[in-house]
C-alpha cells in the first residue's frame, strides 16, 4: 500500500468537498463522466493534464476491487 500513488483528497476547501484527483481540483466523477460518454483514458489525461495515469489506474483498480466479489 505504500507504493500506491495517492489518489482521492477530500476536503471541504476544495470544490466544497467534493472528491478530487490527489494534488488537484479535477473532481473524481469526471473520470467516470468521461468513461460514461466513450472517451477514452487518454482523452480524459489530454482534458486534465494535471492527473495523472497513476492516478486513474489505481483509482479503477480500487473501484474494481470494490465491486468484484472476493
Amino acid at each position: 500500500m505504500d507504493n500506491k500513488p495517492d489518489i482521492v483528497t477530500v476536503n471541504p476547501n476544495i470544490l466544497g468537498g467534493t472528491p478530487v484527483f490527489a494534488g488537484t481540483r479535477v473532481p473524481i466523477q469526471s473520470l467516470f463522466d468521461f468513461i460514461e460518454t466513450g472517451e477514452t483514458i487518454d482523452e480524459f489525461l489530454e482534458n486534465f493534464p494535471t492527473v495523472r495515469r497513476e492516478q486513474v489506474i489505481a483509482l479503477l483498480e480500487a473501484a474494481r476491487e470494490q465491486i468484484s466479489p472476493t
